[in-house]
């Protein structure tokens, strides 16, 4: 398909009065981020499929595209992305290492005006190592460029990945300090809210230690999230902390992050999602079968702020067959942990040291890393 014939199915979707998948108001929402192959099969069914092909499932609500790994940095003055086995049919602009991708465009598309899904782009990923901007000014010049490049199309001039397929919000991913983090993520808020043709999301990926040091000086209170998926794996505070059966949990600290979200957070209707490894490979630590996590979100659901899972990623969520289905089935269960201490009870907030997240590296098809965790 053309750009110009994924315009027009695009303008057909807006008239069809399309809409996203992400409810923020729901506790069964299920994110499952897509780009990074990470089960690491090449070719097969067990392999990273086209980004369609999970949009077609029911199960799954919100897709985060992982990862834009390069802000500023990239050749040619323009961002670079990385999709895996997915890449592969992409081509360079050139003179950049921005990649132009037909076939992604198209099913963006597709995954908006046909299974109502949302889309976002994830941006970071353990290997960003650019540390943020050099100014506040900077930052905002690059939320800018973000905007230009992903989100509706303004001008001719502007490359663009995905044609004219729009992206419905950003999520930053953010493994390391970043300088001036908090002007970038805010000037992407302000672009998104301008825009009043549909609804756009800003999230983020923390993980789970209380504070996030990497991305603090967005959440102490400075950014406006829609929610915010928790990594609630390779740390002390996973899953797998959690002792089922108490009310009172001593390293499994949902509560802590759901009293940030009523007294810190800038949005103090931001929503938390509980995330986990879609496998047994896909963290160091923290994978649970959905037998065992069936208690974990039937104790999440007393937070006012639960709204769902977010699992990475795909192709291992794919390859644990029945795992996805099973969480949605969880998350649509009424059964529920009652305390008399959930509700109105307010966690200390603490400060605690993360561990970075577990991934590898290897090189892809047309000469740009391909990362799985």
């Amino acid at each position: 398909m053309t750009f110009v014939a994924m315009k027009s199915v695009l303008l057909l979707a807006a008239a069809g009065g399309a809409t996203a998948g992400f409810l923020l108001n729901s506790v069964d929402n299920v994110v499952t981020y897509w780009g990074q192959n990470s089960y690491g099969q090449g070719s097969g069914e067990l392999a990273q499929q086209r980004l369609a092909t999970y949009c077609a499932d029911a199960d799954i609500d919100v897709i985060p595209m992982a990862f834009l790994y390069q802000i500023t940095t990239g050749l040619g003055g323009q961002p670079v992305v990385n999709f895996a086995n997915q890449q592969n049919n992409c081509t360079l602009y050139s003179g950049t290492g921005l990649l132009k991708c037909l076939e992604i465009a198209e099913d963006i598309i597709t995954c908006q005006s046909k299974y109502k899904k949302t889309i976002l782009l994830s941006v970071g990923g353990a290997t960003y190592t650019e540390g943020g901007f050099s100014s506040p000014d900077v930052a905002k010049q690059a939320a800018e460029k973000m905007w230009a490049t992903f989100g509706p199309k303004q001008d001719e001039s502007t490359l663009r990945p995905f044609g004219p397929a729009v992206i419905d919000g950003f999520d930053l991913d953010f493994e390391t300090t970043m300088n001036n983090a908090a002007p970038f993520a805010n000037r992407l808020r302000e672009l998104m809210d301008q825009d009043t043709t549909k609804q756009y999301f800003l999230t983020a990926a923390p993980q789970c230690p209380y504070p996030d040091l990497a991305d603090n000086e967005m959440l102490d209170g400075n950014t406006y999230f829609d929610a915010i998926f928790i990594q609630f794996y390779n740390n002390y505070c996973g899953v797998n902390s959690f002792v089922p059966g108490s009310a009172e949990q001593t390293n499994f600290n949902f509560k802590t992050w759901d009293t940030w979200a009523r007294t810190v957070s800038a949005n103090p209707d931001v929503k938390i999602l509980l995330g986990v490894p879609a496998n047994i490979g896909a963290a160091g630590t923290g994978y649970l079968p959905v037998s065992s996590l069936g208690p974990i979100i039937a104790y999440c659901k007393q937070f006012p702020s639960f709204a769902g899972v977010m699992m990475w990623d795909a192709s291992q969520a794919y390859a644990n067959i029945g795992f996805v289905t099973g969480v949605k089935e969880a998350l649509l269960s009424t059964t529920s942990t009652p305390t008399s201490s959930l509700t109105n009870a307010t966690a200390p907030l603490g400060t605690y040291k993360a561990t970075p997240r577990r991934r590898m590296r290897r090189t892809g098809r047309i000469g740009q890393p391909e990362f799985i965790y």
